[in-house]
Order: C-alpha cells, then sequence, then structure tokens
C-alpha cells in the first residue's frame, strides 16, 4: 500500500500537507508534477528539473510511450528511469485520455477500445491488462488504470453508461496488477481514477466502487475538459468527501495556479498539467506581476529579471531584453529558460502551500496569491 503521512491539516479547509515514498524518493504533498509525456519534460533536461526546479516526480505516459519508443525499448534499457536518466519518481497516466481523444480513430468495446495510431494509423487495442502490461515495461513507480474520459457537455446516460464501464475496467485493472510482478526490482502503485462527468451521484458511486477494490492512491478524472471553473471547484469539493484520508488524491490535468490552490484548499495532494511548459514555449511567463509575454516590444531594453524575486536560474542570470532576443530570433534556447522559469514558479507555488498549512496561515495566503494573480493577470495587455 502506498501510504499518504499526513503531516499537517489546515483548520479552516480540506487542504493538508503530506509524504508518501516510491523506490525512487519521498514525495511531498501537495506536489505538482511536471509533463513528461514522452520521457522527457518539454524544453528541460533533467540536470535543471532535479537541481533548479527541484521536482519530486514527473509524469510521463503510457500511450505515447507504448507506440514510441516501444516496450521491447524500454525493457532493454532497464525501464524508463534509466532510459531517461531519472533517479526520482515517475507515474505515468494510463493512456486513457489520449485514446479517447483520438475521436473517429478508437471504437470503444467493453473489453477495451481499438485505436488507430497518430503517428501512422496502425491499429492498436488497450485493454485494462495490457495497459498493465505496458506500465510494467515502463517500469513508473505508480501507474494509473485504465479508464474513459467523458467529454462535456456530457448527457447523464452516457456519463453513467460510462462510469460503470470505468469500474469494470477498475476490477481488471486491479487483477493484472495482482497477478504481475514489477521488472526491475522496485515496488510499483496503482492508483484508480474516479468519474462520472458533472453528475455528484455518479461521482459517488464511482468513488465507493474503487474503494472496495483498495488502491493505492485515488485520482478524480474528467474534469477541466470545459466545465466551468466553479463546478470544477464544487465537484472536486464534493468528490474528495469519498476519498480516503491515508492515500493520495490527485486530481488530473488542472491547472492554472489559482485552480491549483484552489483545489488544495478542497484537499488535493497531486497535480499535472502541460500549461506552464506550453505557455513558456509560446514566450508567456508566469509571475505575481502577471503573465509576462516576453516577444513584447518593451522588454527590448529592460534588463531586469523576469520576476526580481524569482531565484530561478533564468532569473538569475538572464534579463528580459535577453529573453525577448531570443524568442524575436527564433533560438531554441529562448524555450528552456522560459521553461525553467514556468516549473520553477509551480513548483514553488505548491512549495509555499505545503509551509503555509503547515504555519496555519493557508486561507488568507491564498486568498491574498489569487487576489494579486487576479488583479495583474485581468489588467495585464500582453496575457
Amino acid at each position: 500500500m502506498l501510504k499518504l503521512n499526513v503531516t499537517a491539516k489546515d483548520k479552516g479547509s480540506k487542504a493538508r500537507t503530506g509524504y508518501f515514498e516510491t523506490g525512487h524518493g519521498i514525495v511531498e504533498t501537495p506536489i505538482f508534477m511536471p509533463v513528461g509525456t514522452q520521457g522527457t519534460v518539454k524544453a528541460v533536461n533533467q540536470f535543471f528539473l532535479e537541481s533548479d526546479i527541484r521536482a519530486q516526480i514527473v509524469l510521463s505516459n503510457t500511450y505515447h510511450l507504448y507506440l514510441r519508443p516501444g516496450t521491447e525499448v524500454l525493457e532493454q534499457a532497464g525501464g524508463l528511469h534509466k532510459f531517461m536518466n531519472w533517479s526520482k519518481t515517475i507515474l505515468t497516466d494510463s493512456g486513457g485520455y489520449q485514446v479517447f481523444s483520438l475521436s473517429e480513430l478508437r471504437k470503444l468495446k467493453p473489453d477495451g477500445v481499438e485505436f488507430r495510431s497518430h503517428i501512422d494509423g496502425s491499429k492498436h487495442f488497450f485493454s485494462p491488462e495490457k495497459v498493465i502490461g505496458i506500465q510494467r515495461s515502463i517500469g513508473s513507480d505508480i501507474m494509473m488504470s485504465l479508464d474513459e474520459c467523458t467529454p462535456f457537455p456530457c448527457d447523464y446516460e452516457y456519463a453513467e453508461k460510462s462510469a460503470k464501464l470505468t469500474s469494470e475496467w477498475a476490477i481488471l485493472n486491479k487483477e493484472a496488477f495482482e497477478k504481475s510482478s514489477p521488472l526491475y526490482g522496485h515496488k510499483q502503485f496503482l492508483f484508480g481514477i474516479i468519474q462520472g462527468s458533472v453528475y455528484k451521484e455518479l461521482r459517488e458511486k464511482s468513488a465507493n466502487d474503487l474503494l472496495r477494490l483498495d488502491f493505492d492512491g485515488y485520482a478524480i478524472g474528467g474534469l477541466a475538459v470545459g466545465e466551468p471553473t466553479d463546478m470544477m471547484y464544487d465537484l472536486v469539493n464534493f468528490t474528495t468527501d469519498f476519498m480516503p484520508e491515508d492515500r493520495p488524491r490527485y486530481l488530473m490535468g488542472v491547472g492554472r495556479p489559482e485552480n491549483i490552490l484552489e483545489a488544495i484548499e478542497r484537499g488535493i495532494d497531486m497535480f499535472d498539467c502541460v500549461m506552464p511548459t506550453r505557455n513558456a514555449r509560446n514566450s508567456n511567463l508566469f509571475t505575481y506581476a502577471g503573465v509576462l509575454s516576453m516577444r513584447n516590444a518593451r522588454y527590448k531594453n529592460d534588463f531586469n529579471p523576469v520576476d526580481e524575486n524569482c531565484d530561478c536560474y533564468t532569473c538569475r542570470n538572464f534579463t528580459r531584453a535577453y529573453l525577448r532576443h531570443l524568442f524575436i530570433a527564433g533560438e531554441i534556447l529562448a524555450l528552456e529558460l522560459a521553461s525553467i522559469h514556468n516549473l520553477h514558479f509551480y513548483l514553488r507555488l505548491v512549495e509555499e502551500a505545503r509551509h503555509q498549512i503547515k504555519g496555519g496561515s493557508f486561507l488568507e495566503w491564498k486568498e491574498n496569491i489569487i487576489n494579486k494573480l487576479s488583479i495583474n493577470i485581468n489588467n495585464n495587455p500582453e496575457d
């Protein structure tokens, strides 16, 4: 069992701090996981990911790694940790979201999903059992169950049918997990994914179905897919009431800094999102003074750091003028320096959240940060 050791709780909310341990180290929560879909966090090498950003865990994707480089290569390499030279914890998504986003290229069946590769159109089939086998080959510390991610909007009948299928697959995932063994000497853990779209009774049933299977952790899936933000917060707050206190709680695919803080208040421990690196590659950098576009002409002669209150490698060593020059010139270094800054911003945000929860001042701090972000972003013409 992957036990979450809760070390502090906020008196005015569900926010909590804690830690869990895998074969590749301790992960402190709340935590943000940089997304390394294909065994790499885009534009950031592993040295900076560990030394400057101080990532404790990264997320990779079963679907993408299965297609390329393939399980045979990963097994020959000794697993993804060795293949990508990453000594800390790895979580792998099941690939369910990627498969279901293929729309016309996939066909749902009771025992799994048939799909065509987005790379070459070749036909493949993912069953719960196969997805567990692929993640054994990858060697991730935390494996995710295969589920169906419903779109928004989604009518009740479809959501009910989909949540039922996810619960049935969860049984098969757990059975396959218990019948198989790790390949590389370290223990692997399995999370279940709660579905149910925007319908609370379906969320409750899905959570209870999974609790009976006693997973190592529990994720909330199928949110941040287009529903109103307030609805997402309400559903997260509702669903965490059914999630065990002693297991990690993971909100998949979220999100903006303010989304993360609101979800922490509602009892979430783990997050992932492509936003910090995607925004960085498009020259948009997160600061408490707003989102700054490094292509803006105002920075041509601005020799200040991106954020004078930030101690990331980028802000310690380079200026806004230099970053603007790199983006305008189309230099690859621009993508790396911007990505380092944004990921550092996200990891420091959750680190400070942990500090504030322990100090008993989380809610006041959270409101101040969100107000600052809201005022600066809304008044910033570069966002």
